[in-house]
């Protein structure tokens, strides 16, 4: 019996992963354990490289092969698949490394809530609970088989109804969409889903983040006004946004593909495309921030707190300060060089201006910023099909500089 739980106790979450107040929202989950079994994965996210080649190798290079063995010359080329070569060889290699990076920068996060007394001492069971609930959604066997099979039954069929071939392709000939060459068959059957598992996957875990710091903000947070960072204390908040810019850019990658694709062989101009480009890159920005709204009411409630109190201590002490120093007699307003009454009073102005900038969010415009450039990044070399190398490069050194 010792010997069949040591077995299955790899698909439950392995605890020593994880300590008190710790969580990843990667560290875990079937897959995570599938690539441990495979000697893929390592328990804290090693064999990266090892990873990323091999599953990348196993989507694109067999449709590589299979071209090559039943090329003909009515089809077109595979290796002039921009958005296949793009998705496959960019995003998603991009989209296995970005679980490192995930977890090394998100797992502090949530110890800054306790290690900076935020969640106080009192609520840490709250807090727990919370850190509980994420875990078990992470490890769920049953939310990553709904992917898979979401995948290979809405998303074949979204695939079916979309794809209308109008001329030979490497992947198929037209007629009907299911009417596929062999490489099609791994290319909608095999690498298709693999990346769409992937990137589901990468959405149901922000989800289980963004419910985890929706719990959290429920908690009576400890938030201080008067901190520097002019978010109460929560700007670590959208510093962490930055750890999903590598999905972002994984986003912006197909994206690219897609828009070169369109571009190069469906006579298409960039120009023309600049709208849908805007608002894909508006669109994803405001999905990794919009959700940390959710600790405005609690930010707003200590910015009014804020200027109530220090609003309070500075009349009393401005009317101190006036009672001694302006009404006073003429030999007490002399000692004023100096005194360390000038310095309170300025000491206590800047405090009052900290609260009075704090922002109602826990970001700001640099952090909107980085991650819309970070998803914009890719689809900066499309410009060359509008600009020369050297004009390219002229205009990106006039912004710069």
């Amino acid at each position: 019996m010792a010997r069949i739980h040591e077995k299955s106790k790899p698909f439950t979450e392995p605890s020593f992963l994880e300590g008190p107040h710790d969580f990843s929202p990667v560290l875990g989950g079937p897959l995570f354990q599938l690539l441990r079994r495979a000697h893929l994965e390592g328990n804290h996210l090693e064999l990266l490289y090892r990873r990323v080649v091999i599953i990348t190798l196993l989507a694109w290079l067999p449709l590589l092969l299979l071209e090559i063995l039943g090329s003909s010359a009515e089809r077109l080329s595979f290796l002039h698949d921009v958005e296949v070569h793009v998705r496959f060889l960019v995003a998603l290699p991009v989209l296995i490394a970005a679980e490192l990076i995930v977890h090394s920068r998100i797992r502090p996060v949530v110890h800054r809530f306790v290690e900076r007394r935020i969640v106080l001492p009192q609520d840490l069971p709250r807090f727990d609970r919370a850190i509980d609930s994420a875990v078990r959604l992470r490890n769920s066997v049953i939310l990553e088989a709904g992917l898979l099979l979401l995948v290979y039954t809405l998303g074949l069929w979204i695939w079916h109804t979309r794809i209308a071939l109008n001329a030979p392709t490497w992947y198929g000939i037209p007629g009907n969409s299911w009417r596929l060459t062999p490489a099609g068959y791994w290319y909608v059957f095999v690498s298709i889903p693999f990346v769409q598992f992937i990137l589901l996957r990468w959405y149901l875990r922000l989800f289980i983040w963004f419910r985890f710091l929706w719990q959290v903000s429920r908690i009576d947070l400890n938030l201080i006004a008067t901190h520097p960072d002019r978010c109460a204390g929560l700007a670590f908040l959208g510093k962490s946004a930055y750890a999903f810019g590598p999905i972002l850019f994984a986003q912006g990658a197909m994206l690219a593909g897609l828009v070169a694709s369109r571009v190069l062989y469906g006579g298409e101009k960039l120009p023309g495309l600049k709208l849908q480009i805007g608002g894909f890159i508006a669109f994803f920005v405001v999905a990794i921030l919009a959700p940390l709204l959710m600790f405005t009411p609690q930010m707003a409630r200590a910015k009014r707190k804020g200027l109530a109190e220090y609003g309070l201590l500075a009349q009393r002490y401005v009317e101190s300060f006036e009672q001694k120093w302006v009404l006073g007699d003429a030999e007490t307003s002399q000692e004023l060089l100096g005194t360390g009454d000038i310095q309170s009073l300025a000491d206590l102005g800047n405090a009052y201006s900290v609260v009075r900038e704090m922002r109602p969010v826990p970001f700001g415009l640099e952090d909107i910023a980085r991650l819309a450039a970070a998803t914009a990044a890719p689809l900066v070399p499309l410009l060359l099909t509008i600009f020369s190398p050297e004009e390219l490069i002229m205009r990106i050194i006039k912004v710069v500089f």
